[in-house]
């Protein structure tokens, strides 16, 4: 039960319950989704290994960031508490995944349940983008100049239209709600083709082929037809990632300059130019986050305010500086306290001398026979794969989020969960060595904190010196 609701409550989240529900939204049927799932959540927690984890003191840390924010940097009490209702459906995530999808089976149901949603808007998208233009016509295809960008935006949800350097009209495939940009959309399109690869069986050529190649591909077209550099840049760090441990780390830079020379060839951002110079209105939102962060360091200007404070009313395109201008020292070290540890689970499951054979069995047990076909298990190979494709999938989010102000979003808690699920499915075979301590944690991510800070300051002089 707690399984199925929070597989809907997240395809709920995604598509917008307007998008499910139709006429019943008005209901506020997502809040009673959540009280339902928490319900049934309750008698799970003693015996889960949620509360051993430090991302869940993280995620306590970051809610009280949020309205500590509000409160210091607005000054508005009722503003802390909507700030507060803002944050926690998102962070819920986390909690949900740990608790209700503590299996290789359930994580492959969660993985194809972002599957679904991401065909669905591509699907949405592409049967606009045939209405606009003729079969086989370029995508810039022209708009009417007497048409209201805004206006046309709206009446095509699906679809955003907007000018590429050299003038002419584009149109990028976008989601609704959480991914109501195509480069939030073509993160999640990043993250969640690694984790296709959960499915992949050895030597089952058509499965893998049906149900892992072919999505695959169908992902990757949508992730183009967001023309999102952010992505672009994801997909090639992941290519990276993936091809080193095969031909080594210079031969995988090589691949990846390659397929970016390839990929801006086939006008992989819709002739939206990926340089310095082209992203001098971004750098500069970083310059006025770090300004922002200095004016207010402890706990920031307020959660989702920091539009308010820039010359162009916009926030920075970099997850970082986001979260340190909104919300101060205070809740980076609590964003830093859930990134640290994730990674690190990842990592640690995803090396092949951290994991040790252990006691391998069966993921889901059951007192009914199963076809072998239907039988998997989870030996030191197993993890390693899981692991490797976490990363993979952590990777993709965490480059995209440089470019992006999405450093609280619903993918980022959900992909800590399944961090630490492959973790603790590891640790319960007795394969991997326990988690790291409070101890350990705590002072290592004050130091990533102000590693980021320094890293992100670093960049902006580095780019501010190649313009």
């Amino acid at each position: 039960m707690g399984f199925a609701l929070t597989i809907l409550y997240l395809v709920t989240n995604y598509l917008t319950p307007v998008t499910l529900f139709g006429p019943l939204a008005e209901y506020r049927i997502e809040v009673i989704l959540a009280a339902l799932i928490l319900l049934v959540s309750l008698p799970k927690l003693p015996g889960s290994f949620i509360f051993k984890t430090p991302q869940s003191l993280a995620l306590i840390g970051l809610a009280i960031a949020t309205i500590l924010s509000v409160l210091f940097g607005q000054h508005w009490a009722g503003g802390a508490v909507k700030a507060f209702l803002d944050f926690i459906p998102n962070a819920f995530a986390f909690f949900l995944v740990c608790l209700h999808c503590n299996s290789k089976r359930k994580l492959q149901a969660l993985v194809a349940m972002l599957l679904f949603v991401c065909l669905f808007v591509i699907a949405r998208g592409c049967i606009d983008l045939r209405h606009l233009a003729p079969q086989g016509a370029e995508v810039q295809a022209g708009q009417s100049e007497r048409e209201d960008p805004d206006v046309w935006n709206m009446e095509h949800p699906y679809l955003l239209a907007m000018a590429s350097n050299q003038g002419q009209m584009i149109y990028r495939i976008r989601g609704l709600g959480l991914i109501n940009d195509p480069n939030d959309f073509g993160q999640l399109l990043v993250c969640v083709t690694p984790l296709l690869f959960f499915f992949w069986r050895a030597k089952k050529l058509v499965f893998n082929i049906v149900l892992v190649v072919l999505p695959a591909c169908v992902l990757l077209t949508g992730v183009y037809l967001t023309h999102s550099r952010g992505a672009l840049l994801a997909l090639m760090a992941m290519a990276v990632v993936a091809a080193r441990r095969r031909i080594g780390t210079v031969p995988a830079l090589v691949l990846a300059v390659a397929l970016f020379a390839g990929a801006m060839a086939l006008h992989f951002t819709g002739g939206r130019d990926i340089s310095a110079e082209s992203g001098a209105d971004r750098t500069s939102l970083w310059g006025q986050g770090l300004e922002i962060f200095k004016a207010h360091p402890l706990f920031g200007v307020g959660f989702g305010n920091m539009g308010d404070y820039t010359d162009t009313h916009q926030t920075a395109h970099n997850s970082v500086v986001v979260c340190a201008a909104e919300l101060g020292l205070f809740g980076l070290y609590f964003w830093s306290l859930f990134l640290l540890p994730t990674v690190r689970d990842a990592l640690t499951a995803a090396s092949p001398a951290k994991v040790t054979e252990g006691e391998v069995v069966a993921p889901e047990e059951s007192p009914f026979p199963q076809p072998a076909w239907n039988v998997q298990t989870l030996d030191k190979a197993a993890i390693n794969r899981l692991g490797q494709l976490v990363v993979l999938s952590l990777t993709g989010f965490l480059v995209a989020a440089w470019f992006l102000s999405r450093a609280y979003v619903l993918t980022f808690f959900l992909l800590g969960g399944v961090a630490e699920i492959v973790f603790e499915v590891a640790l319960e075979r007795k394969m991997i060595a326990s988690r790291v301590r409070f101890s350990q944690v705590l002072p290592y991510s004050g130091v990533l904190a102000v590693s980021l800070l320094l890293l992100m300051y670093l960049s902006l002089r580095v780019l501010n010196l190649v313009r």
